[in-house]
This record gives C-alpha cells, structure tokens and sequence, in this order.
C-alpha cells in the first residue's frame, strides 16, 4: 500500500499549477474574451476542488479539468445565450513597422473573420477544435473532456474544421 506524504489540498494546488496556463488559453479562444476566460477559469476549479476527493486515483486529470472547463463554458455560453464579436487582441501581433497600414488592415480583417468563423461553430466543435488544434490533446482526451467516443470526438474537429473552410470561403468570395 502506498501512502501519499502530500495532503489532498497541495495536490490539488500542484494540479491547478500545472494546467492553469493550458485551461486558460483553451477558455479564451471559446470566449474570445479574457474576463469571461478568466471567470470560467476560477469557477472550473472550484468545480474541480469540489469534486476532487471523488476522483479517482487513475484518472486523466488533464482530460477532468477539460471536461469541467468545458461544461461551464458550455453554461456561460447558453446562458448569455449568444456570442460576442469582440476586437481581436492579435492586432499587436500584426502590426509591425514594416509592414504597410493597408496590409495591416488587410490582416486584421481577416483574422476577425477567422475569429467570427470559429466563434459561430456549434459548442462542442468549436471545444473539440480548439483541443485538437491548440492544447494538442489526442482524440481519447478529447472524448473524456466532452464526454463522447474518441470517433465522435475526431468527427466534432473534422466537421469544425470544414464549416471553418467552407465559411471563410464564401467570406472571400464575397
């Protein structure tokens, strides 16, 4: 039998150390915005710290945290019952002294389509995305943090990633 030296409270914070950048990041792209991220950040780990004493001592812990952040992202984004088209903050990373305003704008529009493209998928294509493409999570912890099969999970980024494709084309066409 082996027998932990760390108190639950310390594994927990070691827990909240390790994927709190990660979460976070994953949260602002489904919000598009650092406030709400950042709130859905804390009211996923108070989720967390309340369920951890019934977890398991096997489980995937990335993929619990995920499957938490993204049913209360899921809450938020249902309860506010539409989505916001905020300004992108990547304008910094555009702008640069040699590149020309014109090119400039030209950049930024296109990232606030992109943006506007993923903002408007459906939830859960939008989490599968954003896992698959930013966190690099594989499909299975993909599944555990939605709660559906690993094909499910590989169907959510390949459809998020066609209406994506399909979107920005009729976008350019215009």
């Amino acid at each position: 039998m082996v027998i932990s030296l760390m108190s639950p409270k310390i594994d927990f914070e070691l827990l909240v150390d390790k994927h709190s950048e990660e979460l976070f990041a994953y949260l602002w792209r489904m919000f598009g915005d650092s406030a709400e991220a950042q709130d859905c950040l804390q009211d996923t780990f108070l989720r967390a710290y309340r369920a951890y004493a019934r977890l398991k001592g096997d489980a995937n812990m990335r993929a619990w945290l995920y499957k938490i952040a993204s049913n209360t992202a899921f809450t938020q984004l249902k309860r506010r019952g539409r989505l916001k088209h905020q300004s992108a903050v990547l304008v910094e990373n555009i702008a640069s002294r040699e590149t020309p305003p014109d090119l400039q704008v030209e950049q930024f529009n296109r990232l606030e389509q992109v943006k506007g493209a993923v903002m408007a998928l459906p939830h859960k294509q939008r989490a599968a995305l954003m896992m698959r493409k930013y966190q690099e999570m594989s499909y299975k912890e993909i599944s555990q943090a939605l709660n559906c099969t690993a094909e499910s999970a590989r169907a959510n980024v390949y459809q998020g990633l066609r209406k994506l494709r399909r979107q920005l084309a009729e976008e350019v066409s215009v």
